[in-house]
């Protein structure tokens, strides 16, 4: 570590690390790799927490929202920290597609790379640097290199120093200060003073915060606001009608780009400006002069002036886009509970998060997190909406309740006494939506915590974004029940055994749409063996579910009067037309005769099935075959016999087993039968899951997944 001997420390030496470890390691980094922002998290002893602690090259309220997150965050610094890997995002399109609530925040162009500080045996946090967009698309092998070596040299040093027991002392963030003296070394300061004097147009020179560290006569004319009003400012807080979020923006996108950035503003009554501003690792020029091109102007480019002017609002406006991202993406209750314990709590700096819903004229505890007895939370189950609690009141008010200290919580409610939590202040949001009290969000923080009114908005606008997410989550659960709750009923519950023959069977649904779909399969016993049939109904949605239950009704129907598998095909392929539901499906149908070693099968455009024989060879059964159902009422599907020794597998599925997009059909059917040939001997039921294991793990699902395994036995 800098500073730090090898050698241990005695106690009383141990003292905070002098020297800026941190700010010293990243700026050698962006320095050796070229880069123009960066900055370094550490992990949060004992807490799954990144909190930022030194940034480089731009004003921390640009990372405003993540200054402090959790490990789970869907955010490169999370990830690479979590996977110990290097996260590369060469673009904005990229970024947009991977990181998208990161991408509403800052939609502008430039690269990151995301590394873990980290050894063989311990995380210690992260570093994320960014680039221009100019930068290639690909980060080459010396950036690579370098940027892995300076990391790993990094957690070294704060290896040593946790070893030692040497803490970091705190560390300012580094900004490049603006140029003082001489232009180029060849002008004194008094001729370039008189020289940008004498220019018609109007030059102001920014920090990069923002602030006006220089300003020409022209400049002031032009804008109507006399120097010494603006140095030191936030050129959009000493203008007025400056005050706009679009124009704080362009300065944001020149600098995180550092490619030029313009806009057009009016000066009232009727005078437009044009701005054009021109970036630095240091700061911004900005070039002011009369607009040319205002009758060109629309309308929609007459944005309103914001009201206020508070350069903190940055960090507001930030923090809100970013939660209302990551909600955006909670499907379920559990997700909403999981994204606010992940993203929420440790963004405002809270320990623990419980959120209630109100149901049936009480609380219920939905979810919690960050508490050490869980069975403390258990108090908030259940409570009548007539009690005396802050968690009921902010619900029956709508008025969020913020408690400093425990004692301001136990004298205005003395009852909460005799059930200590171990924190020491208290947030209670009400969850308000659609007009109607949902539930309360409840943070709880370690320490006495105060909440100033910039605080105070910032977790009232976010209990807000949670009562929609879970006014929109419970919503998706109830519909995902039900979804469910029909798939199982027109589903078998379970497969009949059958003498001669051992089945197994798997259905996935897609994650797409309702979790709900047209696949089907079904084993009927028959005189001397069985009837198995499997299909698919396009769609995914009620009405294929339906269609599906009354196609697998039919094919019972037809096998049980002792329809032969061609007539059974052809009988449900009229009743699927007659039903008038202008849906078609596929289907294949086989008629087992395990006493003679046999299986009759007719195919309705369905996927062919495998057929594993005792040797271990897997072959692909080419069956005659005849159109979809529900297409030509006249349709014929011819029948093919196949035989069956004992010890044979016939694999049927539907086509979301085989098909993703960017696969050939041929080359997936290849991947199947070396699956299936490799895992053969296994019992059914191990088999089907190796057969759809690679499915089952994925996140996203295009389609249903149906499979039936039958083996015929000795």
């Amino acid at each position: 570590m800098v500073g730090v001997s090898d050698g241990q420390a005695p106690a009383a030496s141990r003292t905070p690390v002098g020297r800026p470890l941190l700010s010293l390691a990243l700026t050698a980094m962006m320095d050796e790799v070229q880069a123009h922002s960066g900055a370094v998290y550490l992990l949060w002893p004992e807490q799954p927490v990144l909190e930022m602690a030194v940034m480089a090259g731009l004003p921390r309220a640009f990372a405003a929202p993540w200054e402090r997150v959790g490990l789970n965050a869907v955010i490169p610094v999370s990830d690479a920290a979590r996977e110990r890997r290097l996260v590369w995002v060469s673009n904005e399109e990229e970024m947009a597609r991977r990181y998208p609530r990161l991408a509403v925040v800052l939609p502008y162009p430039f690269a990151l790379a995301a590394l873990p500080v980290a050894t063989d045996t311990r995380v210690y946090g992260a570093v994320f640097v960014t680039w221009p967009g100019a930068h290639p698309p690909e980060l080459s092998d010396h950036e690579r290199d370098h940027l892995t070596a300076a990391c790993r040299r990094l957690a070294v040093r704060l290896e040593r120093a946790a070893d030692m027991s040497l803490p970091l002392a705190p560390e300012p963030d580094l900004l490049g200060a603006p140029p003082v003296g001489g232009a180029a070394g060849t002008l004194g300061t008094v001729e370039a003073a008189r020289m940008v004097a004498r220019l018609p147009y109007g030059l102001c020179s920014l920090d990069l915060h923002g602030r006006v560290v220089f300003a020409n006569g022209a400049a002031a004319e032009l804008i109507g606001v006399p120097v010494h009003r603006l140095l030191g400012h936030h050129l959009w807080a000493s203008v007025p009608w400056l005050n706009d979020p679009m124009y704080e923006d362009r300065y944001r996108a020149a600098l995180m780009s550092q490619q030029v950035a313009s806009f057009v503003a009016m000066r009232p009554p009727g005078d437009w400006l044009s701005f054009r501003l021109y970036p630095s690792t240091t700061g911004l020029s900005v070039r002011i002069t009369r607009s040319r091109a205002v009758a060109q102007m629309t309308t929609s480019e007459r944005r309103p002036v914001a009201s206020g002017g508070s350069p903190s609002r940055l960090v507001t406006i930030s923090q809100v886009l970013n939660l209302a991202g990551a909600l955006t993406e909670a499907a379920g209750v559990q997700d909403v509970v999981q994204l606010v314990a992940d993203e929420i709590a440790p963004a405002v700096g809270a320990q623990a998060v419980v959120v209630l819903a109100s149901r049936a004229g009480r609380l219920h505890v939905l979810g919690h997190r960050g508490y050490p007895d869980p069975h403390v939370v258990e108090r908030f189950d259940g409570i009548p909406l007539n009690e005396q609690t802050p968690g009921v009141h902010a619900l029956n008010s709508g008025v969020p309740a913020f408690f400093d200290s425990r004692e301001e919580l136990d004298r205005l409610y003395p009852a909460r006494q005799a059930t200590p939590d171990g924190f020491a202040a208290w947030a209670y949001l009400p969850l308000i939506a659609s007009g109607r009290p949902v539930g309360t969000c409840v943070l709880a923080y370690a320490e006495p915590h105060p909440f100033p009114p910039e605080e105070r908005a910032v977790l009232t606008s976010v209990g807000g974004l949670i009562a929609l997410a879970l006014e929109r989550a419970v919503l998706y659960d109830i519909k995902h029940q039900l979804a469910h709750g029909l798939q199982a009923a027109l589903l078998p519950h379970s497969l009949p055994p059958l003498p001669g023959v051992a089945a197994a069977a798997r259905y996935l649904p897609a994650t797409r749409g309702m979790d709900i779909g047209g696949d089907f399969y079904d084993l009927v016993p028959t005189e001397g063996g069985a009837a198995a049939v499997i299909g698919d109904v396009q769609g995914h949605n009620v009405t294929a579910a339906g269609l599906m239950g009354q196609l697998r009704t039919a094919v019972r129907a037809y096998t049980t009067v002792g329809q032969a598998p061609e007539q059974v095909m052809a009988s449900t392929n009229r009743l699927l037309i007659d039903l008038g539901a202008e849906l078609f499906a596929s289907c294949l149908y086989l008629r087992l005769d395990p006493a003679h070693g046999r299986a009759v099968m007719a195919r309705a455009g369905h996927p062919p099935p495998l057929l594993l024989r005792p040797d271990g060879r897997v072959r692909v059964l080419d069956l005659a075959g005849g159109p979809l159902l529900g297409i030509d009422g006249s349709a014929t599907y011819p029948t093919t016999e196949v035989t069956l020794t004992p010890g044979s597998v016939l694999v049927l599925y539907t086509d979301g087993l085989i098909e993703s997009p960017g696969v050939d059909i041929e080359d997936a059917l290849a991947g199947l039968g070396r699956r299936l040939a490799g895992a053969g001997e296994q019992p059914l039921d191990q088999l089907a899951d190796v057969l759809v294991g690679h499915l089952a793990a994925a996140e996203e699902r295009l389609d249903d997944v149906a499979l039936l395994l039958l083996r015929a036995e000795g």
